[in-house]
């Protein structure tokens, strides 16, 4: 069945991996740390445990880079028995300055996206993490000018997406949102009745995977290129 989306009026987008590159940092930052902890556990082990610690925290800590590099110095800690030195402490702390200083690599054919949709839609930008870095990547983008309001939210549920929905007088079903991960951009907007676009980047975090089951029956869109939602939406 063919979606209609002629009553759209306004398009929210994700930030991370929708508009530009973030979860390839992560990974290489994963890679380091195995690395500097090598002498203590193997690299799977290791995996493992931070994983475990990021989702230990994420009520303490939220989303994003800083949140990511306490979870790295705690794990740190574990892993060794607290025998761990200062020296690598000190490292794991630059893997994560490393990451907060990267270039903001804005994803093939975004700006044309926006540059076009902006002429008929309102659009948003509806993010989630750190609200300095999310500040940060969003100024050194260089996409700010198309965007009519910036969120940066705690989580991403649907009682998050209905609150700002509520707080910006838009009906969910005149509201579009695009992004790469189906828990966080899809599944939330469907289940309170607006629209969705799932774009997937080449790389998932595992919080953020959904099974068969939880996607089962649900309406949403999936594209290979951002660029195509430009000809969906005509």
């Amino acid at each position: 069945m063919k979606t209609d989306y002629k009553n759209i009026k306004v398009i929210g987008f994700d930030a991370d991996d929708t508009l530009w590159m973030n979860e390839t940092y992560f990974r290489e930052a994963e890679q380091e740390f195995c690395k500097l902890l090598s002498e203590y556990e193997t690299p799977n082990k290791i995996d493992q445990e931070l994983f475990k610690m990021e989702i230990d925290n994420l009520d303490l800590y939220g989303y994003g880079i800083k949140a990511f590099t306490l979870s790295m110095v705690e794990s740190a800690l574990g892993l060794s028995n607290h025998n761990v030195s200062n020296k690598t402490i000190e490292a794991i702390l630059n893997i994560g300055k490393s990451m907060l200083n990267k270039p903001v690599d804005v994803l093939k054919g975004v700006e044309t996206v926006l540059k076009e949709l902006s002429k008929t839609h309102r659009l948003i930008l509806v993010t989630k993490g750190d609200l300095l870095d999310q500040e940060r990547k969003l100024e050194k983008s260089g996409l700010t000018k198309y965007f009519h309001h910036i969120e940066v939210l705690s989580d991403k549920k649907e009682a998050n997406y209905s609150n700002l929905l509520n707080h910006l007088d838009i009906e969910p079903s005149e509201f579009l949102m695009i992004g790469n991960s189906l828990k966080s951009d899809v599944l939330p907007l469907v289940n309170i009745g607006a629209q969705a676009i799932h774009v997937p980047f080449h790389t998932t975090w595992a919080h953020e995977q959904v099974t068969e089951k939880e996607t089962n029956g649900k309406s949403y869109k999936t594209l290979v290129s951002l660029l195509d939602v430009i000809q969906l939406l005509k």
